[in-house]
């Protein structure tokens, strides 16, 4: 069993380094990468106060989608600081428009003790559309 594991994290690391390399991928603190799909008009400023509304996907290097508020139909609303780190840092970054991908390590996410479906040292990607910010 911690071979797998090991093997799992060993995964997850080779994963952002290939991110890392492609055209167009930015890195923000933590090691937190990001592609912009589509500009946003530049307005907004996002604060870890800031109450947010965004369209996201949340998924593991498998393909594995764990939540899928564009599937939902509606965006969800979030008070920043009350989200993982990796997920923060993306949007303090963003303003309202702004669609990105965003591929956040294990430490800026679950860590290695995971949470529910998402096993311990994963890289969470997720698909990000900021709507809104209150």
């Amino acid at each position: 069993m911690a071979k797998k594991k090991e093997q799992y994290i060993k995964q997850n690391t080779i994963f952002l380094e290939d991110i890392r390399k492609e055209e167009g991928i930015k890195e923000l603190r933590g090691g937190v990468l990001y592609k912009v799909v589509e500009e946003g008009d530049g307005t907004g400023t996002v604060t870890p106060r800031s109450i947010v509304s965004c369209y996201y996907r949340g998924s593991l290097i498998t393909g594995k989608v764990f939540d899928d508020a564009f599937l939902r139909g509606y965006p969800e609303a979030f008070r920043v600081n009350e989200l993982i780190g990796g997920f923060q840092i993306a949007l303090v970054n963003m303003h309202i428009g702004d669609h990105w991908m965003v591929y956040i390590p294990a430490e800026m996410g679950y860590g290695m003790r995971g949470d529910n479906v998402i096993p311990g040292g994963s890289t969470l990607i997720f698909e990000i559309k900021l709507i809104s910010i209150g």
